[in-house]
């Protein structure tokens, strides 16, 4: 690993990857497995490098998920992320970590975490296959631009500014920089900045995976307390979206499983100028007409219950009451005390509670970013510009984004093996498509 110094300018690198998180350290990877002695180059503006994926998990780091398919992500067309994803099926995924010393284990909804139940390990297991493969990496090397070489370096296609005043030049480069989410882990949107001067777009970009945050203070007296809901948002004349999960009472408002998948619907609505609606109900599963039905009958059956005690039946006991302060019903009022109107509100309560959302707690606590570089301007073949080429795309600078789960670390490493076997071909060869995953296992 190096600071500052640079490979000369008549010794041009064939690959310089600008970022060196998740994506852009398994993208070095499978490029140096895939043609070994190549000359490749990380460059990230970080001392340290891994934050992200550090923090990640709990800082257990929730590698990938046991079943992933393209509807488990957003913002690019579902055919061609399908396509994406068959580059490096799980199985695939789980052998390649296999491989650098990380045996995984599969916890509940399918998520994969590390034996270790340690980050530390996944980051470390990359930083030392990196090495073995003789790949440089380079921190504390923040690149401020990137360009065509002049017309005279007729061995490299790339010009790379760095911060400090060192110019790279490279045949290919790769974008890794990753989204603007967790800015304090070096996410700062430069690489959507690179992207658009070598003539990309950007589609808009918002948090995923964020916090929410609720108009007034009710919900702070329930802060600590999960229990299962189904979140269903609602914006003008669009399908409603529907979340199924855990859902977790904050100070601020709602964060857990749940409340983080539906984070990015309610962005990308208010982006669109829409008036988002959010509700949740606290009985999944459950239709409005089946509830009353159910209440009536325990009605009947056993009057004298409380109607707080009934709905503990559902939730915790706190927030019970306040559901029932929130339809308007005393806390001592019995089943056989509940008149139609009570009944009607109640039922409405615990199945459409309004959850008046304010905004979410933003990129500094989102956990990945929704919007970027569309796909209809990457052969994903090779995860190559259609529009400027030996520019390569990987990762969350994509407008690509996955649920909760281990998702979006699938994404990283599916596009990491495409584009990472891509930059890997002699000059002259042109585009490759991509390999099986049998050609990126592990050699020496």
């Amino acid at each position: 690993m190096s600071g500052n110094t640079n490979a000369p300018s008549d010794m041009p690198l064939d690959v310089a990857i600008i970022g060196a998180g998740a994506a852009g350290l398994a993208t070095a990877i499978f490029a140096a497995r895939a043609r070994p002695g190549i000359c490749i180059a990380a460059l990230d503006g970080a001392k340290k490098l891994g934050a992200k994926i550090l923090v990640s998990g709990g800082g257990r780091c929730n590698v990938t998920n046991a079943r992933v398919a393209d509807t488990d992500f957003f913002g690019g067309n579902r055919n061609v992320v399908r396509r994406v994803l068959k580059a490096l099926p799980v199985e695939a995924t789980i052998g390649f970590f296999r491989e650098i010393g990380v045996s995984l284990h599969e916890e509940p909804l399918g998520k994969l975490f590390p034996d270790s139940n340690s980050a530390k390990t996944v980051l470390e297991a990359l930083l030392r296959e990196v090495r073995r493969l003789h790949c440089t990496l380079h921190i504390d090397s923040r690149v401020i631009r990137v360009a065509r070489a002049s017309p005279q370096a007729t061995d490299a296609a790339f010009d790379i500014f760095l911060a400090n005043g060192i110019v790279y030049r490279a045949g290919r480069v790769v974008l890794a920089t990753g989204g603007r989410s967790l800015p304090k882990t070096g996410s700062d949107g430069l690489g959507y900045e690179l992207a658009k001067s070598l003539g990309h777009t950007v589609t808009q970009t918002t948090p995923a995976l964020a916090p929410l945050v609720l108009n007034g203070t009710a919900h702070a007296a329930l802060s600590g307390i999960a229990h299962d809901v189904e979140l269903t948002l609602r914006a003008d004349d669009e399908k409603p979206v529907r979340v199924c999960g855990a859902m977790l009472w904050t100070h601020f408002g709602i964060s857990g499983p749940a409340a983080l998948d539906i984070s990015r619907f309610w962005h990308r609505a208010a982006l669109d100028h829409t008036s988002p609606v959010l509700t949740a109900s606290v009985v999944p599963g459950r239709t409005a007409d089946g509830l009353t039905q159910t209440l009536v009958i325990e009605a009947a059956q056993q009057g004298r219950m409380r109607v707080v005690n009934w709905v503990s039946g559902f939730v915790p006991s706190r927030v019970a009451e306040f559901l029932c302060r929130a339809a308007g019903v005393p806390l001592e009022t019995t089943l056989a005390q509940l008149q139609r109107d009570s009944r009607r509100k109640l039922v409405e309560t615990l199945t459409a509670l309004p959850l008046a959302v304010r905004d979410s707690r933003g990129y500094t606590f989102a956990e990945v970013t929704a919007g970027g570089v569309p796909l209809n301007e990457i052969d994903t073949a090779t995860m190559e510009s259609r529009i400027c080429p030996g520019l390569h795309f990987v990762g969350e600078i994509l407008d690509v984004d996955g649920r909760i789960g281990g998702f979006n670390f699938q994404w990283a490493w599916c596009t990491a093996a495409i584009a990472g076997r891509a930059v890997a071909q002699p000059p002259g060869r042109g585009p490759t498509s991509a390999a099986s995953p049998q050609e990126w296992r592990r050699e020496g």
